[in-house]
């Protein structure tokens, strides 16, 4: 399997707490998490790589692509969000994390503002598994204990998951979905939301545990990637369709 962790990169160049706590930056703290708990060719970008580190060959070589960005999703080429948004119907898994819930790839994804309320006091939450037959629930704790982290809590506007595997409570009170699964066309899509950047959060070894169990959920079985195609069948042929590219020139060759 060949994951790729994609990282903004911001906050460790100019945060030195941020820099103390990641020094080889988010992006590797997290892709070291996954080769602890994977079998796995684990490689890193971030965004100010030519292309972000996403070209289409990069791209199409990539089974699993974790995505984590705060402060500059503006700067995420649009281009680029369109292209790993074609992957990810072609069958790409797309893991999201935290702040990524409001990165032009996942507002895209789901269709929806992916708001919510936060605070950043330093609260203890708790990770509870709401669905432990799930494959992304295995080997983990119920609750995980996270002492400190940045508050997530509803509502958070995005559509109904496909699975809830995780819901998070805070020392405020507020509860949060912090895993959900969605599918869009081939795609699986796993969004998992500790991790803010001031706090150790991707060193934490059950943190570190579901994020890779979440990508290997992603991964698709197809044998061949590609997006889900629109096709005309003759009547009695179930195995040969005839391409074309939509209902309008179709429409025109009749």
């Amino acid at each position: 399997m060949k994951v790729l962790v994609w990282g903004e990169n911001r906050h460790e160049q100019v945060e030195p707490h941020v820099r103390e706590i990641y020094p080889d930056g988010m992006h590797e703290t997290i892709a070291a998490g996954i080769r602890e708990n994977l079998d796995a060719d684990v490689s890193t970008t971030t965004l100010d790589e030519p292309e972000h580190g996403l070209t289409e060959e990069v791209l199409a070589g990539t089974d699993v692509l974790v995505w984590w960005g705060h402060a500059a999703h503006g700067e995420v080429d649009d281009k680029v969000v369109d292209r790993v948004y074609q992957q990810v119907l072609s069958g790409m898994g797309l893991i999201v994390l935290h702040s990524g819930h409001w990165s032009k790839i996942f507002g895209k994804l789901m269709g929806t503002t992916c708001t919510l309320r936060w605070r950043s006091e330093r609260d203890r939450e708790l990770v509870w598994t709401v669905n432990p037959t799930h494959p992304i629930a295995q080997g983990v704790p119920h609750p995980i204990v996270i002492e400190q982290q940045e508050m997530y809590g509803e509502y958070f506007d995005i559509p109904v998951p496909d699975e809830l595997v995780f819901v998070s409570s805070f020392s405020g009170g507020e509860v949060f979905r912090s895993g959900c699964t969605f599918r869009r066309g081939h795609g699986k899509i796993f969004f998992f939301s500790p991790g803010d950047q001031d706090y150790p959060v991707y060193h934490h070894q059950d943190v570190r545990k579901v994020i890779a169990n979440g990508v290997q959920w992603a991964q698709t079985d197809l044998p061949e990637r590609k997006v889900p195609t629109l096709l005309r069948y003759e009547t009695g042929d179930f195995f040969t369709g005839h391409g074309y590219t939509g209902p309008i020139e179709e429409r025109a060759d009749d």
